[in-house]
């Protein structure tokens, strides 16, 4: 057996030790295999939510091979667990064949989801994200509006201009918010 194999085995088996250290160790070090991302994905389910993160910033760095059991994930999240993971490591990954998967989550319950899924798609800079984000610019949770801002201003899509600055305006004695408006217009034009 090869080195490789021994431990892409030992971390594999090492997902389930009772030592949270060793369970991050073992996510860290499946970045490296593309066996690795099905027990990967099931590590987004773990107790620890720094294993949790480690796991969904690996099959980030796996990339591509990992898209399609991530979007699977996603769809499959009853409870809304492992949803804001999921969108961190599509992010990562930053293919834009997975925006309408993320476009789906932007009204999630959850604003740690809505705000990855925003962050997401701002980074993937598709343009058919930006109908989507513009409705999220009136989202309840100010940290995904700012992040709305943010992705908007980063895919710069002349469709925004006007919601951003209608956004800003809204925004009366939010001198934070108007900051981050401000600087999305100017990427924008």
């Amino acid at each position: 057996m090869s080195n490789q194999n021994k431990s892409l085995k030992e971390s594999i088996k090492d997902l389930d030790n009772d030592d949270v250290e060793i369970r991050k160790k073992a996510t860290e070090n499946l970045s490296e295999y593309e066996e690795g991302i099905n027990p990967l994905i099931n590590a987004l389910k773990d107790e620890n939510p720094d294993v949790r993160f480690l796991a969904a910033r690996s099959l980030g760095n796996i990339g591509k091979p990992a898209v399609e059991p991530l979007l699977n994930a996603l769809k499959n999240d009853r409870k809304g667990n492992i949803k804001k993971y999921v969108a961190f490591a599509l992010k990562n990954i930053g293919d834009s064949s997975v925006t309408l998967d993320l476009i789906e989550v932007l009204d999630d319950e959850d604003f740690a989801v809505r705000k990855f899924a925003v962050k997401a798609l701002g980074e993937i800079g598709d343009k058919q994200a930006v109908e989507p984000l513009i409705e999220v610019l009136n989202d309840e949770d100010w940290g995904v509006r700012v992040a709305t801002l943010k992705a908007l201003g980063d895919i710069g899509d002349e469709r925004a201009i006007d919601p951003i600055k209608k956004a800003r305006r809204l925004a009366k004695g939010d001198k934070e918010f108007k900051k981050v408006a401000n600087k999305a217009l100017k990427k924008i034009k």
